[in-house]
């Protein structure tokens, strides 16, 4: 190919599959937490080991892996950056759930950001770009 062709898209979407070691514990975060809908679940003598999260920006297949039940030390796993429409009402909603939740804390390189561990052991952030919050007050 001719580096200066433009090249087709051949990928339409990527949906990352995220595991859990309970995926009905898991989705109070998933769902609760962060607002996703959850659907397409399946299940398996009646115990619900996959389903779909998601919302008109974003999907994720959640899967159950019973045989993991905490993750080694050394392991990072999955790392998620979220961009909620609202940071503290986001960090308010998980923590009211019972999640430990970091401050509010603005980033020298330009971002507003908290950290939350969901069920499963994983860390997210969620963030946004500083500039976007203008109201006096809302840098905590």
């Amino acid at each position: 190919m001719n580096t200066k062709e433009k090249a087709t898209a051949t990928v339409k979407a990527c949906i990352a599959v995220i595991p859990s070691a309970d995926l009905e514990k898991s989705l109070r975060f998933w769902v609760n937490g962060i607002g996703l809908i959850a659907d397409r679940e399946m299940k398996r003598e009646g115990k619900l080991i996959g389903c779909m999260v998601h919302n008109e920006h974003v999907y994720f297949w959640l899967n159950e892996r019973p045989e993991v039940s905490a993750k080694p030390d050394s392991y990072e796993g999955i790392r998620l950056y979220w961009t909620p429409t609202d940071i503290h009402a986001t960090r308010e909603r998980l923590k009211k759930l019972g999640f430990a939740v970091s401050d509010v804390e603005d980033r020298d390189y330009g971002q507003t950001e908290f950290f939350v561990t969901d069920e499963d052991g994983y860390d997210h952030c969620f963030g946004v770009d500083t500039r976007s919050l203008t109201k006096v007050g809302e840098l905590t």
